[in-house]
């Protein structure tokens, strides 16, 4: 039965969220800022097939990484018209993902996903431990984030308000599935322009429940531990203090830090970290979260503003982009530090970064830009009102999470 729930710290613009259900058994999830409107829980109509877990992962025994096996996502949506859009909501007639006629931020669980199901839910996918041939079900979730019902839109356009509602989605959503069996980690991400691989143009982004912790994650901890036992000190907490003091930062505010990373692989990358080392999303406290919107984008309006074709009379070329969201594995959360990690594939107004022999064949990156220039650049690239706040030092303990809650399973 659909359900809904609101936000039981009772802050100004409470967030509320709606939960009921695709005609195949999917889940999917409304998010309003205050009362959801009417309409919120009207009925898929499209005759679809409850899908079937398929997926696997199988171990790489020279790396130690999982890689997913996820064949049957050949066959989903790619590039479709604009009044053909899935993510766009159902009007005059025309059935998509979304059954509402309109929405503010939507969350669903993806039709072609990745990984999907818990435990004992794949039928035909042995479980093996071979340490040549080792596979395993790929159980999980992967979900799609809608920001707007807007097609045309992109993140930087929405306002601070809509930026935070974006976030206590992905906090909620971080909570639930990080609780699900077989889940290690929660990933929430954007990928934004055809340059990167993005088969569907409606602004929107994903999030991953996977079995397994990420190789750039468990590099990032085994980094950590050989911190902690080198200087017993925390590797995060030592990287932005320092990182704080350089030439390399691009804006500030109260609770946040936006810089170019020291040893950046990306021609524009930004790290963006809150000034108090927290794990995961869930544990930021009310003031982070108010502030999240106005520093992301002001951050992202500043990528928007890096291009300008000459030829075609000064126009803007948009950035494509990555946007990672780094938390801490289920369990792990002791020397962890949130983080976003931002940056884009193009180096020029005409020219790409792509991963060639080097980063590709050796994951080896050799970067065109010097990370010094990359952050003078998108400091002039400042947005109509850039934010000017100064830093400050790092906040007291953590609060409890602030995103809506229900006490039971969600569905």
């Amino acid at each position: 039965m659909p359900a809904t729930v609101t936000d039981p710290t009772g802050t100004a613009g409470a967030t509320t969220r709606t939960v009921t259900e695709l005609a195949d058994g999917r889940e999917l999830i409304y998010y309003d800022r205050g009362a959801p409107p009417a309409g919120r829980t009207v009925a898929d109509r499209r005759p679809l097939d409850a899908a079937v877990p398929s997926s696997e992962v199988r171990l790489d025994p020279l790396t130690g990484a999982w890689v997913t096996i996820a064949a049957h996502r050949q066959a989903r949506t790619y590039h479709p018209p604009a009044d053909e859009c899935p993510l766009c909501p159902s009007r005059d007639g025309r059935l998509s993902e979304i059954p509402a006629a309109d929405y503010q931020v939507a969350v669903f669980e993806n039709r072609f996903p990745s990984l999907a199901g818990e435990p004992g839910t794949h039928p035909g996918v042995p479980a093996e431990e071979d340490p040549l041939l080792g596979r395993r079900p790929g159980v999980g979730r992967c979900e799609v984030v809608c920001f707007t019902s807007d097609h045309g839109a992109s993140f930087a356009d929405l306002d601070e308000d809509r930026a935070r509602l974006v976030l206590d989605a992905w906090t909620d959503r971080t909570a639930a599935l990080s609780a699900r069996p077989g889940v290690r980690q929660v990933y929430c991400f954007e990928n934004r322009g055809v340059e990167i691989g993005v088969t569907l143009a409606h602004p929107h982004g994903q999030i991953y429940a996977l079995p397994f912790t990420t190789p750039r994650t468990a590099r990032m901890l085994d980094q950590a531990a050989r911190h902690r036992a080198a200087t017993g000190r925390n590797l995060f907490e030592d990287l932005l203090a320092a990182e704080r003091s350089s030439s390399r930062v691009v804006l500030t505010g109260e609770h946040w830090t936006a810089f170019v990373p020291f040893a950046a692989r990306w021609p524009y990358e930004v790290h963006l970290h809150p000034n108090r080392r927290v794990p995961d999303l869930t544990r930021l406290t009310e003031a982070e979260r108010a502030e999240f919107g106005r520093v992301y984008l002001d951050l992202l309006r500043r990528f928007d503003n890096l291009f300008t074709d000459p030829a075609d009379g000064g126009r803007r070329v948009r950035a494509p982009y990555i946007a990672a969201w780094h938390q801490a594995p289920v369990g792990e959360e002791a020397e962890f530090a949130l983080h976003l990690e931002l940056f884009t594939v193009r180096r020029t107004a005409d020219k790409l970064k792509y991963l060639a022999g080097t980063e590709s064949g050796m994951e080896a990156f050799m970067n065109d830009v010097a990370p010094e220039d990359a952050a003078r650049r998108l400091r002039e690239a400042a947005p109509a009102a850039p934010l000017t706040a100064p830093a400050a030092a790092p906040a007291a303990a953590p609060t409890a999470p602030t995103a809506p809650t229900d006490g039971g399973p969600q569905g």
